[in-house]
């Protein structure tokens, strides 16, 4: 896993954003695995920014999002299909047939899970997967305990999940308790992953994912399995690691 380390959230956004420009470009019909949340929000707002000012071309991308919570439509202001539209899609030249969001109102859950699984393979895999981390260490909607196999499936939030999520609803009463997510083993056979952090509040958990033993306790230590994954983490997320000046050597000391 390379670990790059960045001043601040906006280092961070900038360096991320040009990891998935650069894919896109050489990559026309990429396959992104997409996430949602506060962390790649800067992100976004590059690529589009990219699209309108650098003519950068999403007509030929396909999408995947990691996850939705269970109980709201699209069209409900914190759905996660409703995230994507106002952060991205909306903004870009991507076709919305090529962009895939789990259905948080599926009649049969199970058999949506499976059916995304089948997408994913039809559309040759992911070929690069964004990530953000939770304060327990978690990728996607994968919290502790989660099997490292496991494929997209339907997931019990944590307490912890849920109030953190709390803000962004009127009353923390209206958070869903459950949430559709692609599985570590789906996330694992993306191709390339590229994984975010940033804030002090998310040292512990940098720390646990990054330099920890590979548990389902940290479902995103399984990322150290991945042949290809690169971490992002400003200075306050990267506080806590014990290979800091070594991480840092590494930036300095790249082969040409």
């Amino acid at each position: 896993m390379e670990v790059i380390i960045t001043q601040d959230y906006d280092a961070m956004s900038e360096r991320g954003a040009q990891i998935v420009i650069d894919a896109l470009r050489n990559r026309p019909d990429i396959v992104l695995g997409l996430a949602t949340g506060s962390t790649p929000e800067g992100i976004y707002e590059r690529l589009v920014a990219a699209h309108r000012n650098d003519g950068l071309d999403f007509s030929q991308a396909v999408t995947f999002n990691l996850d939705e919570y269970v109980g709201l439509g699209p069209d409900h202001d914190q759905s996660y299909r409703s995230f994507m539209n106002a952060k991205l899609f909306n903004h870009v030249n991507v076709d919305v047939a090529r962009t895939h969001v789990p259905d948080g109102l599926a009649v049969d859950p199970a058999a949506h899970c499976a059916q995304y699984e089948r997408m994913i393979r039809q559309a040759g895999g992911i070929d690069l997967q964004v990530l953000g981390i939770g304060r327990d260490g978690h990728i996607a909607f994968n919290e502790p305990g989660t099997s490292l196999g496991s494929r997209t499936h339907v997931a019990c939030l944590t307490r912890q999940t849920v109030e953190d999520n709390a803000r962004f609803f009127d009353d923390a009463a209206q958070v869903p308790r459950f949430a559709i997510t692609m599985g570590i083993g789906t996330i694992l056979e993306a191709r390339t992953c590229l994984l975010l952090a940033c804030g002090a509040n998310k040292a512990p958990a940098v720390r646990a994912a990054l330099e920890g033993p590979i548990t389902s306790m940290t479902t995103a230590s399984a990322l150290q399995l991945h042949p290809d994954t690169t971490a992002i983490v400003d200075e306050a997320a990267a506080a806590e690691l014990e290979l800091l000046d070594y991480y840092r050597w590494q930036q300095e000391n790249r082969l040409a």
